[in-house]
């Protein structure tokens, strides 16, 4: 960005930046700015005339990353967050060049199991207020062409319906549950339910994750056997015609595409040996051109072998696994094995690139994630089987996978590292209380390891929409369920492997002192001559 966002000398000498989101007027005369200088997702709102150089006067507190433009290019509406529990669940309106003070509340959720989020339709025509829990979601509109706009409800929530919108040429698209889990897209002019048109239904092995609307073209995102894929549908002849990849393990996505009234797609790639890039793909002659790629000096991926495999767990389900090391370095049973695990929320937790993963490569370690049950790697069943009263199957399926993948002659027994960060944190947690023989070390970022105290206190920021992933432990059942894979409560003496702990002092996702609990209570349990280190700092929640 050159100097357009240049931010102000305290950015420079801050301990912690980072730029959270950008929005510029449609006549491209103002841009909005997000910046977190403390690291705990509060953001502070700035604006800027591109014309002049020049700041505005107000700062927006305490808002989400999210934010929208009106059509007048002079109102913004934005999100702001629970001062106690950080949840976004506010929508106001401001005007450029006015004190804040002056700003209107348009919408406050009162139930605090929703988020609230904000984007604008591929028509331009709609400000689009999306409300969501773990389960259930409902789309306000508001007219984006009026300052003064009113919200009103596409189709009132109801319980395990989840669905979003886009809007262009007179027509509302809608990805939708309402027949099937893994997600249907219909179209509809009107707003009644009974007139939605059904363009591709529910697969049971398939799930829709999104789509970009063109004025010639339907363009969807799916993922299928935990790999993601495109394909573009003619919206006048019906064709259909897939995106080829050749990567055993990779993802793809759609990327920023403004302008529908083209034939050009932009998507994204990476995988375990392909660094980020974005394409261009002309839809029409199917001509495709590489826009960019990230620059990783020195790397040539023709070193390195990635591989997309298949474990079966104790209970005979097959678990997919992606897989990358040096070519020149493999040798069978003896290299020092990672693996990365998460497995919660129905995130994916994809076959990407990482010049930070590099290094130990080249230093002969494979490096492995296991998709297990938890994430959404193979459609919302799989995500259901790993929640609430069935999270140990997350467990048995990384362990079962680290189990299959020394069989297999990955790695050497001796030299088994874990590494998993937030819920994935807590997934190591129970992994070294169940198998600390199985590790020679693991890694634990951000851990969510003291389960039952922050779900019992809902004070904590973010807790409240936590029950419908965990369970409320309130209810009896939930609580003794958690109770008995809580990382921190169920440390014992035993010998246990080398760790890690890493923790962000204002990490608004899980309090720092979790951390330091566990790992404090790991040090006085331990039995053998082994290292556990707690580090406090900002961002300490990447990936390798």
């Amino acid at each position: 960005m050159g100097n357009l966002a240049r931010c102000e000398p305290a950015a420079a000498h801050s301990e912690f930046y980072t730029l959270g989101g950008l929005a510029i007027t449609p006549d491209n005369t103002i841009m909005a700015l997000a910046e977190d200088y403390l690291s705990r997702r509060q953001y502070g709102l700035r604006f800027r005339n591109l014309e002049s150089g020049n700041w505005y006067p107000e700062l927006l507190d305490n808002v989400a990353p999210e934010f929208v433009w009106a059509n007048d290019s002079l109102t913004l509406y934005y999100v702001r967050k629970h001062k106690k529990t950080l949840l976004p669940y506010q929508v106001w309106r401001h005007t450029i060049g006015t004190p804040s003070s002056q700003d209107e509340l348009v919408y406050e959720e009162k139930d605090d199991t929703f988020y609230v989020s904000l984007h604008k339709t591929t028509s331009q025509h709609y400000v689009v207020i999306h409300l969501a829990s773990a389960t259930t979601s409902e789309v306000l509109l508001l007219d984006a062409e009026l300052a003064d706009a009113e919200p009103f409800s596409f189709l009132p929530r109801r319980k395990d319906h989840e669905y979003s919108l886009d809007h262009y040429q007179h027509k509302f698209y809608l990805r939708s549950n309402r027949n099937g889990k893994n997600f249907g897209l219909y179209r509809t002019r009107v707003r009644n339910e009974n007139a939605w048109e059904e363009l591709i239904p529910p697969r049971e092995h398939i799930m829709l994750e999104g789509f970009t609307l063109f004025t010639d073209w339907l363009v969807v995102e799916e993922r299928q056997r935990g790999l993601t894929s495109l394909r573009q549908i003619n919206r006048k002849t019906r064709e259909v015609i897939g995106i080829a990849f050749d990567d055993p393990a990779y993802v793809t996505w759609l990327a920023y595409n403004p302008e529908p009234e083209t034939s050009r797609l932009r998507y994204g790639y990476s995988s375990m040996t392909t660094p980020d890039t974005l394409f261009e793909l002309d839809m029409d002659t199917g001509e495709r051109r590489v826009l960019k790629q990230t620059e990783v000096p020195g790397f040539d991926s023709g070193c390195y072998q990635s591989e997309h495999l298949w474990i079966t767990a104790r209970d005979g389900v097959e678990v997919p696994v992606s897989l990358v090391y040096h070519q020149k370095y493999f040798r069978k049973g003896q290299n020092p094995l990672l693996v990365y695990g998460y497995g919660s929320y129905g995130s994916s937790i994809d076959a990407d690139f990482s010049s930070s993963r590099l290094s130990l490569l080249d230093r002969g370690f494979v490096y492995a994630i296991v998709h297990v049950r938890g994430g959404g790697e193979l459609g919302q069943q799989w995500y259901e089987d790993g929640k609430f009263l069935k999270k140990a199957n997350t467990f048995n399926d990384y362990l079962d996978a680290c189990d299959a993948l020394l069989k297999l002659g990955y790695g050497s027994p001796s030299l088994c590292y874990g590494m998993g960060g937030s819920a994935g944190g807590m997934l190591m947690g129970v992994a070294i209380n169940e198998r600390p023989e199985l590790f020679h070390g693991v890694i634990a970022q951000v851990p969510f390891v003291d389960v039952l105290t922050t779900m019992l206190d809902e004070s904590i920021p973010l807790t409240t929409g936590e029950f419908e992933e965990w369970g409320n432990p309130q209810d009896i059942k939930y609580y003794d369920y958690m109770k008995s894979y809580s990382p921190y409560d169920n440390v014992k003496a035993q010998d246990y492997p080398h760790l890690l702990v890493t923790t962000g002092l204002h990490d608004s996702q899980v309090q720092y002192w979790e951390a330091g609990e566990v790992g404090g209570k790991i040090t006085r349990a331990k039995n053998g001559p082994t290292s556990a280190a707690v580090m406090y700092g900002y961002g300490l929640r990447a990936r390798w």
